[in-house]
């Protein structure tokens, strides 16, 4: 009902006649019309509002539970969703499970089960659908495929992730991979995604990007990115292209601080905006900005603020009109820099469109009303923006329909085949880097195998898969940083064991102030270490980054997987017993511990 009457009002608007002042193209047929029609009706505050993507906690939008109300209250003096939705009227809602990288967050505990989800997406819509305006929102999420970056766990789909694609090397599987995680989150009432990142991870210590990444190419990155935009589209959602101009060699973590990339203006040009100029030209139709400060495009600035960047280089030389969003204004990145009132200000006035959950809504809010009424942001770089955001709803449809069926949401979430086609393509991105001693494949039979290393889930899954083909197994998980304790006991359990697999996890990571591994890093090595000592056959698995094998060189048996997906840790068991014949080639070169070159080229993979 709502939704109808929304398209029966807009419908009454008298069709506008286009000005030289106007905002957008002519070219935006057959929406412009309606575009403008609709922002002649829009005040300012309605117009202000459309520049925000807020967050809201509760997995209902006007029933919560009393911890989901008390996040509301503190972040903006309501109870519910929909009465946030009612008294900012913002352009979008950003959905979260938990939030851990931003000071003093709580949890907004939004994703439960698909049709939990598609309800409350229906109801956020009914919620600004109700509002005078009566303009749909946007609905996004990080679900970037993966194991770091994926809001929705189980039943959605679990694909790979980037540096695994990176390492299939396929475009086919990563426009498939986009094209299921689309296809469900716009079943749930999603409609963006912020997805592909398309950062060129070149820093091996990168503490924020790593497997986030395609890999350390720009060519690669390119090819498999921009088919990541054709594969969202194609599932129904938009795509969003990030951390523009690039994040991908950063010592710094832009969730606490404000990283510096010291690219030359040629290396940014070769290796950061490739990937960038591939997702336009593949129509991508937002591009996240990074607060990351690039001395050669604007010293001191972060990008996020800096119209030099967003105005100068994305808009001008790159040609790109759709949307630019910033990232998370909570971030230190921003909020180390420019106070609450401040930064969104610099954003918009940068050249970014939609403001991402900044710290204090209220102020920042109130700094943009106020800037747009003193004439600091002028009124045609308001409409502009504006008119971008108007223009995307349209062109999504979000005008004709923006509610979802939740009856059908389970259905289409987590399909037979999307669940077959993840672990398909996982299948072909598993690297065997080192298989010296000839250990691999492994014969069928009865053995006794040691699983050790990091993650609980992790060795226990793999525990599982082993079994299920006939080993007899042991774990000793030892978490990130293991103890001597858990070391001896390690050592100890190998003594009855036929094969010892240990998983790690970062195991190559240096302290930027000593030039040493970190903690974790050094404790995880000198496991790995201890168990070669021991004389029984070893697997290294490194779970995550794919560096690891740097910090151990003399062990003869190391593949990777680049996440630790159920998939991922399957994959990893059918190689070892050759069930699968790895696929997968580094997406990235690996370094020497010792900075004298590369231990293994761009490309590297062995075969059986």
């Amino acid at each position: 009902m709502v939704i109808g009457l929304s398209l029966a009002a807009g419908a009454t608007f008298g069709p506008p006649t286009a000005t030289a002042d106007d905002p957008g193209h002519a070219g935006d047929k057959p929406y412009r019309g309606r575009v403008l029609s609709l922002m002649r009706h829009l005040t300012l505050k309605q117009k202000v509002g459309q520049l925000f993507v807020i967050e809201v906690a509760g997995r209902h939008a006007t029933t919560v539970s009393d911890a989901a109300k008390a996040v509301n209250q503190r972040l903006y003096g309501v109870d519910t969703p929909a009465q946030a939705v009612a008294k900012y009227q913002p352009g979008g809602v950003i959905y979260y499970s938990t939030r851990v990288a931003c000071t003093g967050c709580a949890s907004d505990d939004n994703i439960g089960d698909p049709a939990q989800v598609a309800t409350l997406s229906n109801g956020l819509q009914t919620a600004a659908l109700a509002q005078p305006a009566r303009i749909p929102l946007q609905i996004s999420v990080d679900q970037e495929g993966g194991a770091l970056v994926a809001r929705f766990g189980a039943p959605m789909t679990q694909m790979p992730g980037n540096m695994a694609l990176g390492a299939g090397r396929s475009a086919a599987d990563a426009r498939r991979s986009a094209e299921v995680i689309g296809t469900e989150l716009a079943a749930v009432g999603v409609t963006q995604d912020y997805a592909p990142v398309s950062d060129v991870n070149i820093n091996p210590n990168n503490p924020v990007i790593g497997i986030r990444s395609i890999g350390g190419d720009s060519g690669l990155v390119s090819r498999l990115a921009a088919a990541q935009v054709l594969g969202y589209h194609a599932g129904g959602v938009s795509a969003v292209a990030k951390h523009f101009p690039g994040h991908g060699d950063t010592g710094v973590d832009s969730h606490f601080g404000l990283p510096e990339v010291t690219h030359t203006l040629q290396q940014i040009h070769q290796i950061d905006l490739p990937p960038f100029r591939a997702d336009i030209a593949a129509g991508v139709d937002t591009i996240m900005t990074a607060h990351v400060v690039m001395p050669a495009l604007d010293p001191g600035v972060p990008a996020t603020m800096s119209p030099k960047v967003l105005t100068g280089l994305l808009r001008d030389e790159l040609g790109f009109d759709g949307l630019i969003v910033t990232d998370a204004l909570d971030m230190a990145g921003a909020t180390a820099t420019y106070p609450p009132n401040v930064a969104p200000v610099k954003a918009v006035l940068a050249g970014a469109d939609q403001l991402l959950v900044p710290p204090q809504m209220d102020t920042a809010y109130g700094a943009v009303l106020a800037a747009a009424r003193s004439g600091e942001i002028s009124a045609q770089r308001l409409d502009d923006s504006v008119y971008r955001i108007l223009l995307h709803k349209f062109r999504h449809g979000l005008f004709d329909n923006a509610s979802v069926d939740p009856a059908a949401a389970p259905r289409i979430v987590g399909a037979p085949q999307h669940l077959a086609d993840a672990q398909a393509i996982t299948d072909r991105t598993t690297t065997l880097v080192k298989n010296d001693a000839g250990l691999l494949p492994l014969s069928a039979g009865p053995r006794n195998v040691l699983v050790a290393g990091w993650g609980v889930g992790t060795t226990q899954a793999m525990a599982g898969a082993l079994g299920a083909r006939g080993a007899t197994t042991q774990v000793r998980e030892s978490g990130t940083t293991p103890s001597a304790t858990a070391v001896s006991a390690a050592v100890a359990a190998a003594a009855n064991a036929n094969l010892v697999v240990v998983s790690t996890n970062n195991a190559y990571a240096v302290d930027a102030s000593t030039g040493q591994l970190t903690a974790a890093a050094a404790a995880q090595t000198r496991l790995v270490l201890a168990l070669l000592a021991t004389g029984k056959p070893v697997v290294v698995a490194a779970m995550r980054n794919p560096y690891d094998v740097a910090s151990f060189p003399e062990a003869p048996t190391v593949l990777d997987t680049y996440g630790y997906t159920t998939d991922q840790v399957e994959s990893l068991v059918r190689v070892l017993y050759g069930e699968v014949n790895p696929s997968g080639r580094l997406p990235v070169s690996v370094p020497r511990l010792d900075g004298t070159g590369e231990l293994f080229p761009f490309g590297h993979g062995l075969h059986y």
